[in-house]
């Protein structure tokens, strides 16, 4: 049983309390669990619970019928959510941690910490002691090895775990790990288990192949009851009857121990099935059961790796593993956690030529990201974003042009940029839904202003070009659609869409091309010295555009009740002393008749405005819909709280984006 300790136990009641249990035969451990001291009682000792409860210090009892108490969901029925640095494994994230099976080279370290990291990974992994079947296999590099992924995880900002195989390495290592790995071959090698255990650093725990789940939680037992509070189990696959892999992964054991612990799960399908192209499809199976995590092998190149070649999976074949996990997500209710990037890793990324062109592109133009008031938007300068940015904050901001929405939301979370400028609607064109999407899968970005911004769309040409001399027109598809009524008087033009309306001008600067023109505004005309060869061909002069100022939430920052004023993200200078009067939501409903009214009943019943409602398909759920709400902010802010909280119990998904002063 679990004694759980009142908060202002004293020292005498406490010592008074271990003398009781042990005088009933009880052996006794003492720890901190969470929030909450505890003290643990095994064995086969006798005890009248109600006289056990009635004792000072007592806060309450709690009986499991299970031989692993602290691992128990009797014990702790919520789940345990490990933190790891700017990591969290567990709750409604999942996380994915990827390396080389082991370290066989700084160069190679490095090397594979920047393309798992770009590819999305958020923790590093890599053996440097190797337990080997054969003596003579490759052993590892030992503490030198351990240095190197070190400083690779520093790098890319990724927290790392490496496999400790002795007691008398565990205190070693201490400083250069940031998570024990217990290996399979381990998992009951009970004096390193306590060592470990008592260095109070989180462990992941890997199931032994022939271990059942009761033995794999008496391990992790050992683990919580000799010091640490943080461990994650990792099924790794049994030995079965089967040969064709390597091992077989017990699917079933990711819901089972779910519903038996609080622990958070991973899975290691490399180690599973030892097939490199079977790790993918058994990944995709793990997080559709309900791990919360995967910890993945990745080679640049494993055809020469020492270790594990066979199993470990190509850098192209992980980014394509991020990419189906990403879009399976929703179907089990869950997203993929993103991380910052260090500022420093771009250019080393740069260097490494381990990122994409545009990328390199965009650091050579800004240079080393720096810890400013940079504002990241989609486009060339120019763009309407970019006016949206002098706007907000003036000619001499510093801003940074990335090549897509996402390459926005990206640059904000990892740190390049303080702020980004995203549109979100325009009042001929309706909604951008891409960004609508982008807050769904960047919980950490939270709204912090709004802009709007009059469209004047312009026809812009090269010097000598006109309307008789155009045969092609460039521009962004939204640009194309709210001059439809100009475009439909020249059906004999050919339209190209771009990325952006300054983008269009730019190209035609680029390219000297006189047969062909772009639609953007006066702004981008003057920048890349071009004609305005129409002005003002938007079909409703009443075309205005709104912009969403974006900046990153403190990681993990995910509160019960939003508070308005503290969201966790920055603002803007001159921001800071605004009152918000707006606020936008997103959620999701019941599948059932008037659950949507019973929502909107509560903002109604509270005289509380709603200027917005825009519903958006679930990925992965067909049928079922997400709800974007804008609504006021009344003066009595704690009616807006209760609100909130109210609307809470009725939903299924609720998200506050963020509040912020109404633009004009």
């Amino acid at each position: 049983m679990v004694i759980v300790l009142s908060k202002n136990i004293s020292s005498h009641d406490k010592e008074q309390l271990r003398s009781f249990l042990s005088e009933r035969g009880f052996a006794v451990r003492e720890q901190v669990f969470g929030d909450d001291d505890i003290l643990g009682a095994t064995g086969k000792g006798s005890v009248d619970i109600r006289e056990l409860s009635l004792l000072p210090g007592v806060e309450r009892v709690a009986q499991t019928s299970k031989p692993y108490e602290l691992a128990s969901r009797e014990t702790k029925s919520e789940d345990t959510i490990v933190t790891i640095g700017p990591v969290k494994i567990g709750g409604s994230r999942i996380s994915v941690i990827a390396g080389p099976c082991a370290i066989e080279s700084r160069e190679q370290i490095m090397e594979t910490a920047a393309l798992v990291r770009e590819s999305g990974a958020v923790m590093l992994r890599g053996g440097a002691y190797k337990p080997r079947t054969s003596p003579y296999a490759f052993q590892g590099l030992g503490m030198k090895g351990l240095e190197y992924m070190k400083e690779a995880g520093d790098a890319y900002g990724m927290p790392i775990v490496t496999e400790v195989v002795s007691p008398e390495l565990a205190q070693q290592m201490m400083p250069l790990t940031d998570m024990f790995q217990i290996g399979a071959r381990n998992m009951q090698n009970f004096e390193l288990l306590k060592k470990v255990g008592s260095l109070g650093k989180p462990v992941l725990l890997k199931r032994g192949p022939s271990a059942t789940i009761e033995e794999w939680l008496l391990s992790a037992e050992y683990l919580l009851a000799s010091g640490t509070k943080d461990v994650i189990l990792c099924e790794r696959g049994i030995r079965t009857f089967e040969t064709y892999t390597r091992n077989t992964l017990d699917i079933s054991a990711i819901p089972v121990v779910r519903k038996l612990s609080h622990l958070p799960v991973i899975v290691d399908p490399s180690h599973a099935v030892g097939i490199r192209a079977k790790v993918s499809p058994v990944a995709l199976a793990a997080i559709a059961a309900g791990a919360n995590g995967l910890t993945v092998e990745v080679h640049p190149r494993p055809e020469e790796a020492l270790s594990d070649g066979p199993q470990s999976l190509y850098p192209e074949q992980f980014e394509k593993l991020m990419r189906d996990i990403e879009a399976l997500a929703p179907v089990v209710g869950k997203e993929l956690l993103r991380t910052p990037m260090p500022q420093t890793a771009e250019r080393i990324l740069v260097q490494g030529g381990f990122v994409h062109a545009e990328e390199k592109q965009a650091t050579h133009e800004h240079g080393e990201a720096k810890n400013t008031l940079r504002i990241a938007f989609s486009g060339e300068s120019g763009a309407y974003a970019d006016q949206a940015i002098i706007r907000a904050f003036g000619e001499d901001s510093e801003r940074m042009a990335v090549s897509s929405f996402k390459s926005v939301f990206d640059a904000v979370l990892e740190g390049k940029a303080r702020f980004g400028m995203v549109p979100i609607e325009n009042s001929l064109a309706g909604s951008v839904h891409e960004n609508y999407d982008l807050f769904i899968r960047y919980p950490d970005i939270a709204i912090v202003g709004e802009i709007k911004l009059r469209i004047v769309h312009c026809l812009i040409g090269a010097k000598n070009a006109s309307l008789e001399t155009i045969r092609i027109v460039r521009s962004h598809p939204q640009g194309f659609a709210q001059c439809k009524e100009f475009l439909d008087k020249h059906p004999e033009w050919t339209l190209e869409p771009t990325n952006d309306t300054a983008g269009a001008v730019a190209s035609i600067a680029r390219e000297h091309l006189a047969d062909t023109a772009a639609i953007a505004g006066e702004v981008a005309a003057q920048l890349y010295g071009l004609k305005i060869i129409k002005e003002g061909i938007e079909t409703n002069p009443l075309n205005y555009t709104r912009f969403f100022i974006i900046s990153r939430r403190e990681v993990g920052n995910e509160m019960e009740v939003p508070s308005l004023l503290h969201t966790g993200a920055a603002l803007p200078p001159g921001y800071e002393s605004q009152v918000p009067n707006k606020a936008s939501i997103v959620f999701s409903t019941p599948n059932e008749p008037g659950s949507l009214f019973a929502c909107l009943k509560i903002l109604s019943e509270r005289g509380i405005n709603m200027s917005k409602l825009e519903s958006r398909p679930i990925p992965g759920k067909p049928w079922r819909y997400m709800f974007y709400v804008d609504i006021s902010i009344p003066e009595e802010e704690r009616i807006f709280d209760l609100a909130m909280e109210e609307l809470k119990t009725k939903t299924e998904d609720f998200r506050f984006l963020g509040a912020y002063r109404a633009s004009l």
